[in-house]
């Protein structure tokens, strides 16, 4: 099984010959720092596996076989910001464990992982103590050498790794005093990553940046798909470690394509997007029974915990666990499944192709302050039919269903004009704020609408188990009223969501 660790760490170098010949000051009395342990040296073995045109490389990721010291073995390392990166490990094997390849198949996808660059390295290593002798940071200093085909590359550094739970203002600390004795806080983030630059060419990413400066329509919206197919590929393996709010996320990407396909379709050619757009919607299913049960449980979960004693009758709480569990038993396996698949990864090859031979029509030569308002406003007008149409109809079935739909028609029309937020600045960031609080409400009464079914089935199994239902009932019948409360509020949310001065100042 794959360990991880949370590494946070910053890289030095030195300035000049003349500091590299003084080395390392003694930090004893930075900080916290009351000594200096030297814990000898150690020499490590580092190969790095990469696709051919280097893509784990091109998005700040790591994938190593390493031997020495004592951590040997596979390790993944995945950016989270500067300077702070997730390390997962896996036991020495002589081809890249599965435990690791699937959290770089979103990149890899059916790519073979080779050796790119060995890293021979001689690493004295010295812990920095506080008073009471605990471990506050591992210092290294580092003698590499890069080889890489027939090329190679030597330097020197130093690294500082703070320990678990250590304050990383003791970096900042270091770093001053490293600047006065000559050293530098290094300009490559990883031992790789300067590897790769001093070897050979440089990395690059998938595609190249959006022609987003250019004003056209159509380079404003591929800028905005490139970055939801990013946040799509980042997502995958924080959903693959199952992360909080990865689920999410992940989904939210997908409906963001999904919805700027059918929003910008005189932009981009609808024959090619439609089918993508058909994968979009397959993947956001298939990803959301798991994320949507773990909603509703928060939701009855909270319920409950608002209800008086006096209302909590039969084992309420073990009832809810058992349902919930007997729910999710499967979702999880069924997301993953998912990433697993070939519809998936032909999913992102087919986003990768729309933005390097981008479906472009007519309008996407057009000035984007011209053509995008139209979109966006097409959208609202969508939404303003379907709010109408369900406050027309009588509180019940059908009524829900409305709603639903003026739902999904507010989330697309925010999407839209967040999109446009680049091109066309307050005006549609304006009009997406307005909308959002229409969604917001038309959400929680869907989620009031599922609650209440899930609700009438755990009274359903708590009386064929001989258990009361009493409290079934009792929140049943508050997300009535919460649902009641939702309707009774949509008209003056509408009234101000429908305010004319953001659509008048995009159009």
């Amino acid at each position: 099984m794959a360990d991880t660790k949370r590494e946070i760490e910053r890289k030095f170098e030195f300035t000049d010959a003349a500091s590299a010949r003084r080395g390392v000051p003694d930090l004893t009395g930075t900080a916290a720092v009351a000594a200096v342990a030297d814990r000898g040296t150690v020499e490590l073995d580092a190969v790095y596996y990469d696709t051919p045109d280097q893509r784990l490389a091109a998005d700040g990721l790591t994938l190593r076989r390493r031997t020495g010291g004592q951590d040997a073995g596979w390790h993944l390392k995945l950016p989270v910001s500067p300077g702070v990166r997730d390390e997962v490990g896996a036991p020495l094997s002589d081809t890249p464990p599965g435990s690791l390849t699937a959290l770089v198949r979103s990149r890899v996808r059916d790519t073979g992982l080779l050796p790119q660059v060995r890293l021979l390295s001689s690493r004295r290593v010295s812990h920095l103590l506080d008073a009471d002798g605990a471990l506050l940071a591992e210092l290294s200093t580092d003698e590499v050498r890069a080889e890489r085909d027939d090329a190679t590359a030597a330097w020197t550094e130093v690294e500082v790794e703070l320990a678990d739970g250590v304050d990383p203002r003791l970096l900042d600390a270091v770093e001053k005093t490293f600047r006065k004795a000559g050293l530098r806080v290094s300009a490559s983030p990883s031992k790789l990553a300067r590897a790769l630059a001093e070897t050979g060419p440089a990395p690059v990413g998938r595609t190249a940046p959006g022609p987003a400066s250019d004003g056209t329509a159509g380079g404003y919206v591929l800028a905005y798909l490139r970055e939801q197919r990013d946040a799509l590929v980042a997502q995958d393996p924080a959903v693959r470690r199952a992360l909080p709010d990865s689920v999410h996320q992940m989904r939210v990407a997908t409906r963001r394509l999904r919805s700027a396909f059918k929003t910008y379709r005189k932009v981009l050619d609808r024959a090619v997007t439609d089918p993508i757009g058909e994968d979009l919607r397959w993947l956001a299913a298939e990803l959301g029974v798991d994320r949507d049960q773990e909603v509703l449980l928060e939701r009855i979960r909270t319920s409950l915990d608002e209800l008086p004693r006096t209302l909590l009758q039969g084992p309420v709480r073990s009832r809810l666990r058992t349902w919930n569990t007997a729910r999710r038993s499967g979702s999880r396996r069924r997301a993953l499944a998912a990433l697993d698949s070939g519809r998936y990864v032909a999913l992102l090859d087919s986003l990768d192709a729309v933005l390097d031979r981008p479906p472009l029509r007519k309008a996407a030569d057009g000035a984007a302050e011209r053509v995008l308002p139209k979109a966006v406003l097409a959208d609202y007008e969508r939404l303003a039919g379907r709010v109408r149409d369900a406050l027309a109809m009588e509180p019940g079935h059908e009524r829900d269903l409305a709603l639903h739909d003026a739902r999904k028609a507010a989330k697309r029309a925010r999407y839209a004009a967040e999109a446009a937020v680049p091109a066309l600045g307050k005006p549609a960031k304006r009009l997406a704020k307005a909308v959002k609080s229409v969604q917001t409400l038309l959400g929680d009464h869907q989620d009031g609408v599922v609650a209440r079914e899930a609700l009438h089935g755990l009274a359903l199994q708590a009386s064929a188990a001989g258990e009361s239902a009493f409290t079934w009932g009792v929140l049943y019948a508050r997300e009535e009223a919460r649902a009641e409360r939702c309707e009774r509020e949509l008209p003056a949310v509408w009234k101000k969501a429908s305010d004319p001065a953001p659509r008048q100042a995009l159009g």
